[in-house]
């Protein structure tokens, strides 16, 4: 089946559900990741002839490189928008980045060990320590029912680590926002953290209670005409219960996820005719261009999902040019006989990005470790197919789209790939960084980048004319000149 005849499929079965959908081009690349209240709309409408026809051109391109389509079916759309945070984090997509819509969610932050903490909304959530709530799709919401729980309950929203009395100079907010003035002394510690940990039990929804009692004080505004205070308390409820719901769906996505997951593994056990669930799966890419900077990543999975304390980086040694099979063993080799010879644990499954080629190289490698007991096998890209041996004639396995094996594997591919890729990246900016072009006055990061995109190395800028120089934007015959006389052979 062809791309065209593929997506057409795709686009028939889409349900009329809120959800999250993932766009791969012919490589099995993930490009592009979006959320919809209904998936059948929102896919299809890429696909109209009006569409195809005012499209901007990045919109455009983008629907030109989809040749697969597949989907996560949620609950809510609030769900759909929380996964479709992760995914975009976890696999970087192309387009994502393009259009610049990997937006962070409001969350809101507490630092229980502070003097007196004061609750604060952020976008990052860092291993500090803190307790997060969140994320909220709504920053409105967050920030309403933050403003209501610090005046109900008069917390502190300065920014001062140790509020005194000089903090409060020019602080009102014990007149205008009920603060309870831990900085002038009128309340103890003991008092202000009772506060703070009733505020973080109604963020978890754990004081129901609380939310009747602000209900029924917008019942009484309202029937004594006080129609503003019933409206912001209206508000206040709404904004609440989101934090609340979405706080909960948050906690409760990740286990989702590890379920899918460890069903993937136990799947990949039962596909694979593997004797126990490969539990440990490491998954191995290689990335160069033009046969520099050759590198390979290795990352690590358990139970199916991503382990990056365990990820490896290698810099291809001993291949030259372009031979993504002799770099897959070698960075094998290197691998394993490291585990071999320390005698640490060796994974249950090792998975190589590629076919039948690299999965030869691979297995060839640990056959020369004494470690051919370890499974291998090979995800191409392509076709999404599995290669259990390393011969032609033997089919390869064709999971289904939706399974939650060939989900395990892809992912776990996708980030070998997105790793490997990255340090080479890395090599490169170090390259164009530290280049013989530095000594030469007038060449600056944006000219160097220019002439080594245009050349390729400084070897190619080496050999190029001055006429070819010159014609790099921004560098001109004075400055092609100087270029040619301090990169000419025999040059001091």
């Amino acid at each position: 089946m062809n791309a065209p005849e593929k997506v057409g499929e795709k686009l028939r079965a889409l349900p009329d559900q809120p959800g999250c959908y993932l766009m791969r081009d012919a490589h099995g690349h993930i490009i592009y990741v979006g959320k919809a209240s209904s998936l059948r709309r929102r896919v299809q409408s890429y696909f109209r002839r009006a569409t195809l026809r005012r499209a901007p051109p990045k919109l455009l391109g983008l629907i030109r490189s989809v040749a697969d389509i597949e989907w996560i079916v949620t609950r809510t759309e609030a769900e759909a928008a929380l996964t479709e945070g992760r995914l975009i984090k976890d696999y970087r997509p192309h387009y994502n980045t393009l259009f610049k819509d990997d937006k962070r969610f409001l969350l809101i932050k507490v630092d229980l060990g502070a003097r007196f903490p004061r609750f604060q909304a952020c976008r990052i959530k860092r291993n500090d320590g803190a307790a997060y709530f969140g994320p909220c799709i709504s920053s409105a919401a967050a920030r309403t029912a933050l403003e209501f729980l610090e005046k109900r309950l008069g917390l502190r929203r300065c920014a001062a680590p140790a509020p005194d009395a000089e903090t409060h100079r020019h602080c009102i907010d014990d007149i205008v926002r009920y603060c309870s003035a831990p900085c002038l002394g009128r309340t103890t510690r003991e008092a202000y953290m009772e506060k703070v940990m009733e505020a973080c039990a109604i963020l978890r929804g754990a004081r129901p209670a609380v939310l009747g009692e602000i209900a029924e004080e917008m019942s009484a505004a309202s029937a004594a005409f006080r129609f503003e205070k019933a409206a912001a308390l209206r508000d206040a409820l709404a904004s609440i219960r989101m934090v609340v719901r979405q706080n909960a769906l948050a906690l409760r996505t990740p286990a989702a996820e590890r379920e899918r997951a460890r069903s993937g593994v136990r799947e990949l056990r039962e596909r694979l005719g593997l004797s126990a669930p490969p539990r440990t799966i490491e998954a191995i890419d290689v990335s160069c261009i033009s046969g520099t900077h050759a590198v390979a990543g290795l990352v690590c999975a358990a139970d199916g999902l991503p382990r990056p304390e365990r990820y490896r980086r290698f810099r291809i040694r001993t291949v030259a040019g372009m031979d993504d099979p002799g770099m897959m063993r070698e960075a094998v080799v290197r691998r394993y006989r490291r585990l071999r010879d320390e005698g640490r644990p060796l994974p249950d499954l090792l998975l190589v990005d590629g076919g039948v080629t690299q999965l030869a190289a691979a297995r060839e490698a640990l056959r020369s470790l004494g470690l051919d007991a370890i499974p291998a096998i090979g995800l191409a890209k392509r076709y999404e197919e599995v290669h259990v041996r390393e011969d032609l004639a033997v089919p390869p396995l064709r999971l289904p789209a939706d399974s939650d094996a060939l989900k395990v594997l892809q992912r776990i591919r996708d980030e070998a790939h997105r790793f490997a890729l990255a340090y080479h990246r890395r090599l490169r900016e170090r390259r164009i960084r530290e280049s013989a072009l530095d000594d030469i006055p007038g060449i600056g990061e944006a000219r160097k980048r220019r002439l080594l995109a245009r050349f390729g190395s400084v070897r190619g800028i080496a050999a190029a004319c001055e006429d070819e120089l010159a014609g790099v934007p921004g560098v001109g015959p004075a400055l092609a000149r100087l270029i040619r006389q301090t990169l000419a052979p025999g040059s001091s």
